[in-house]
């Protein structure tokens, strides 16, 4: 098995401010552990030891702490960006990545099975394999449905049941040439690029825990939830 990851780790975390003022996110603490650290462990104790962080913002700090992973017992490098160039155009700047690679957020705190899900779309030959959370959101008003000015319907505060993405992908390298060199080009950008040029993008839905670290209601919450779920988390119980 290819043991690349590659880490997207340069954001300003402008939406964690103010915990972001003086840290950059992925070295914000969860107990004794920075969250990115968490990713290390959990990629290590999966068969990636060459991980590939991309850096931007504050890169020196992460730099400080992580090193060249020894101490992980992983292999760890640095691509730095000198301007931003939001998720997918960073992975143009690295000279030697692997027919498949794990390319995830370094904000994310989840127990999959980033190994499995590795594996699963090596031997399906798939072209991008995107990690899938099922979310339910409660609109928190009565909803009418109207034509022509005439109710014709009504909910009162409805759910809606949807996939989001994890911010964890498993990418075949051939996926990078739809990726313009030297401007900013996000995950957005290359699935409308994708479904544009008919190419097939897979969905694994993953029932596992996950949460992303956007916003200081979520920190608190990741705090309080890797403190219950520290063994599933680092405890080698990861599943897909």
């Amino acid at each position: 098995m290819s043991n690349r990851a590659v880490i997207l780790a340069g954001g300003q975390g402008t939406r964690l401010r103010p915990y972001t003022v003086v840290l950059p996110k992925p070295l914000m603490p969860l107990g004794e552990y920075p969250i990115l650290e968490v990713i290390v462990r959990q990629l290590a104790s999966q068969g990636f030891h060459h991980i590939t962080m991309a850096v931007n913002h504050q890169a020196n700090l992460i730099k400080a702490f992580f090193g060249d992973g020894e101490r992980w017992g992983v292999r760890v490098e640095y691509s730095l960006e000198t301007q931003p160039l939001s998720t997918i155009a960073p992975l143009c700047l690295i000279p030697d990545l692997p027919d498949n690679f794990i390319l995830m957020n370094g904000d994310v705190l989840t127990d999959l099975n980033f190994a499995q899900l590795y594996r699963d779309h090596v031997q399906n030959e798939r072209l991008f394999t995107i990690a899938a959370a099922r979310r339910r959101h409660t609109i928190d008003y009565g909803v009418l449905q109207v034509e022509a000015n005439r109710l014709t319907g009504f909910s009162e505060k409805p759910t809606v049941d949807y996939l989001v993405s994890m911010g964890v992908y498993v990418l075949n390298r051939t996926v990078l040439k739809y990726v313009p060199r030297g401007q900013k080009y996000g995950f957005d950008n290359l699935m409308t690029d994708l479904l544009a040029a008919s190419q097939r993008v897979h969905v694994e839905t993953c029932d596992g825990y996950w949460l992303d670290i956007g916003r200081p209601d979520d920190y608190v919450q990741a705090i309080d939830d890797f403190e219950t779920r520290r063994k599933q988390l680092l405890g080698g119980a990861a599943r897909a």
